[in-house]
């Protein structure tokens, strides 16, 4: 449908019954691809069904002053309750009403419907009218999505990919031990971090532990120089570098503008790994033998191996299914989504395996990218539920139990806890789709035709801290774990 674009529907049931259909009329325009303004006209005589049903209902329990309850004329207690039903009554219009549209006119709505409440008033005569706006899934054909040619990243993990992963892991366990020389790359620092622009301070200065790395991420920009900037330093010592804030930097003022960092280094430690006798592997997993936990991680390379190998294809079928579905994606969706896809981002990687430190950056990433992002995960998304639905793929309870237990296993966790985490943030539905999604891929998969090419273990150059360094927006998502909200870039000190 285009912009101008309108359906009407004259929509009559038989109203005998009572849970017979609503009679309907409905209008519905397209503003954008994935938005509809709906115009709903319920019919009076539906209005009237509904208050006749409600005071049968009420009749036999119905106290009115000078009858025995139950026992009133029903003309009075349609009078002495009428305001109370028809409080009731408009509620359960609207819901079953947005129902039904939503039913008969296949909308494949993504987000709750949007309507005021309190603006909309039940008529003592006459229709009830009312509006409510709705975000869905764009319609498209769906190309052929058999045979596709697909690069599929391949590797044999070596001894030394898998000690520089266990390193990896075992900074998380590990201790800092003070130190009086120069800095070097992998030693931790304390730094006080100082952002101004144009000469004025923005904000107060952040004191953060950071691991040196080549680069340094914040969630609005990155200090590509860091490694350079402070190797070689020593307490006490400040130093600068510039930052360019990303387009969607929470400082919309500043955004895409150059910021300038002051680094004053408060405090160096070296990094002591732990030794791996019995205690420490029993710590850490009730590991019975170095070796167990070598097999560990090598099982978590694998992990992130396949999450490479599903965000290749993904974004190759996507491409190739989506040269003909431009859909234009409101702002105020891809705001309103963003959030959600960074959590579903975050539950993914932490079920692949990947480290803590490796998710802050990535999580970064997509904060300094929010909308091309989001924009890109969600026509994925359109595409993938499409195939989903076509295939009749939908998630189980096994399915969700072996998401997170996953997650557990990463975060350290129990899946009790972890469960209890994700329902209370609402994000089930976001495994669910992380679910199914991974399932039509695999499904893809099984019909396309490969060539295989190299696959670089990621992680390890980029230190990233939750830290917005030109302002704005600093709330954060909470991504650590066991619910605590540290800052990820820092591992467990055991001293």
């Amino acid at each position: 449908m285009t912009n101008d674009d309108s359906q009407n529907a004259d929509i009559s049931h038989d109203t005998d019954s009572d849970d017979a259909a609503l009679q309907l009329d409905v209008a519905i325009e397209s503003p954008t691809a994935c938005q509809r303004h709906i115009t709903v006209t319920v019919n009076r005589k539906d209005i009237d069904r509904y208050f006749d049903d409600a005071f049968s209902e009420m009749m036999p329990t119905a106290n009115v002053p000078g009858f025995r309850v139950g026992r009133a004329p029903r003309k009075l207690v349609e009078t002495r309750y009428r305001k109370e039903v028809a409080d009731q009554i408009k509620g359960s219009l609207l819901l079953d009403s947005m129902a039904q549209v939503n039913e008969d006119h296949d909308l494949a709505a993504i987000s709750e419907p949007d309507i005021d409440l309190g603006s909309v008033e039940l008529p003592a005569e006459g229709p009830l009218t009312f509006e409510f706006d709705l975000e869905v899934r764009p319609e498209f054909d769906l190309p052929d999505w058999k045979g596709l040619k697909i690069e599929r990243p391949t590797k044999q993990f070596s001894d030394s990919d898998i000690d520089q992963q266990l390193e990896r892991v075992l900074a998380n366990y590990g201790k800092r031990v003070p130190s009086e020389s120069p800095i070097e790359a992998g030693d931790y620092v304390t730094v006080k971090i100082s952002a101004s622009a144009d000469g004025e301070d923005l904000g107060a200065p952040s004191e953060k532990t950071v691991c040196v790395r080549p680069s340094l991420s914040f969630r609005d920009g990155t200090l590509e120089d860091f490694g350079k900037l402070v190797e070689g330093a020593k307490n006490g010592q400040k130093i600068s570098g510039t930052v360019q804030l990303v387009d969607d930097a929470p400082n919309t003022d500043l955004a895409g503008k150059e910021v300038q960092l002051e680094l004053e280094i408060l405090d160096v430690k070296k990094f002591k790994l732990p030794e791996l006798n019995a205690e420490f592997l029993a710590q850490i997993g009730d590991f019975d033998t170095e070796a167990d936990l070598r097999d560990a991680v090598k099982d978590s390379l694998q992990r992130q191996l396949d999450y490479q190998q599903q965000q290749r294809a993904r974004q190759q079928i996507t491409q190739l299914l989506t040269a003909a579905a431009d859909w234009e994606l409101p702002p105020e969706m891809l705001k309103r989504q963003s959030g959600r896809e960074l959590e579903r981002k975050i539950m993914e990687l932490r079920r692949s395996g990947f480290p803590e430190a490796d998710i802050q950056a990535h999580a970064n990433e997509l904060r300094q990218n929010s909308q091309q992002a989001t924009a890109t995960a969600l026509r994925e998304h359109f595409i993938l539920e499409r195939i989903a639905e076509e295939e009749e793929i939908e998630a189980g309870e096994a399915d969700y139990d072996q998401e997170i237990g996953l997650i557990a296993m990463q975060t350290g966790d129990s899946p009790r806890r972890v469960r209890a985490q994700i329902e209370k943030k609402g994000l089930m539905d976001s495994l669910r789709n992380q679910i199914v999604e991974r399932r039509v891929i695999d499904l893809v998969l099984g019909e396309a035709k490969f060539k295989d090419v190299p696959f670089d273990v990621e992680g390890g150059d980029t230190e990233a801290i939750d830290l917005a360094i030109g302002g704005g927006d600093q709330n954060d998502i909470p991504v650590a774990a066991h619910g605590q909200e540290e800052e990820l870039a820092e591992p467990k000190d055991h001293t």
